[in-house]
């Protein structure tokens, strides 16, 4: 892949156990239950990665918000927030439209200040890929808009030029974990909030994880090489459904009830 590497911004070393979330996309409920769920496997001391596209979404972006700001974690900037921070508001998307007018100043200020990549030595994080906060990396969609995962080759190149071991991304909302051919190791936790959406770049597609539940990963660095756990988490996503169709929108309603559209 050409171009250059989105700026990344160095942070202290990493705990030996950490989590990584991503993709609220202000499900508010989800993001509650993930939280109670991490008090219960993780230490006090242990880190937390939020990985972008916090509020973005037909659901409750405010009370996300409520949730986010005060948290002790390290949070990065994805495609939905640069698009809430570019406006103005009559040009966005429906989901970001709702998101926009329900945030208020300090949301905002919170997210002029995060970056596009964080830097911890061994671990470096980006919302999609190192190249581009809107673009997937571990999957394709091919002409007849059926998701794919990419040839490995593929995956390794979109690598080229970074230096961890240990790779993180968001912004397709499946969870994973790939060797790259390069030695490094490469992490999607998943999305907190929306399992299941639809787009229309490059062609319409849908990408699901035929799931319902709030996803997130544990990683621990270990002698022998990192260790990581997918969890998925339960919770009850009635409220949230309900904003969804209040809004009009029957697909995000579907997403947060089934996992699928």
């Amino acid at each position: 892949m050409t171009g250059p590497l989105l700026s990344l911004e160095p942070r202290p070393a990493l705990p030996d156990r950490f989590a990584v979330l991503a993709d609220v996309h202000g499900n508010s409920d989800a993001l509650r239950a993930v939280l109670a769920d991490l008090r219960l496997v993780l230490p006090a001391s242990a880190a937390l990665l939020v990985l972008g596209d916090h509020f973005s979404g037909p659901l409750d972006a405010a009370g996300t918000a409520e949730l986010l700001l005060p948290l002790d974690c390290h949070a990065l900037r994805g495609n939905h927030d640069r698009y809430l921070l570019e406006g103005p508001a009559s040009a966005l998307g429906p989901s970001d439209r709702v998101a926009h007018a329900a945030l208020d100043a300090a949301a905002f200020r919170w997210l002029a200040g995060l970056p596009e990549g964080l830097d911890f030595g061994d671990v470096q994080a980006w919302h999609a890929t190192p190249r581009a906060d809107d673009r997937y990396w571990t999957h394709g969609v091919d002409d007849d808009g059926q998701v794919q995962l990419r040839a490995p080759q593929d995956m390794a190149e979109e690598a080229r030029g970074t230096t961890a071991p240990l790779l993180i991304c968001a912004h397709t909302h499946l969870p994973g974990l790939w060797a790259l051919s390069t030695g490094q190791m490469l992490l999607n936790p998943g999305s907190v909030g929306c399992p299941a959406y639809n787009d229309t770049a490059p062609v319409p597609h849908v990408v699901a994880a035929g799931h319902p539940l709030a996803s997130y990963a544990l990683v621990e660095r270990r002698a022998e090489g990192w260790q990581v756990s997918h969890r998925h988490v339960p919770y009850d996503s009635t409220a949230m459904a309900a904003r969804a169709r209040a809004e009009g929108r029957e697909d995000w309603a579907r997403a947060v009830t089934l996992g699928h559209l």
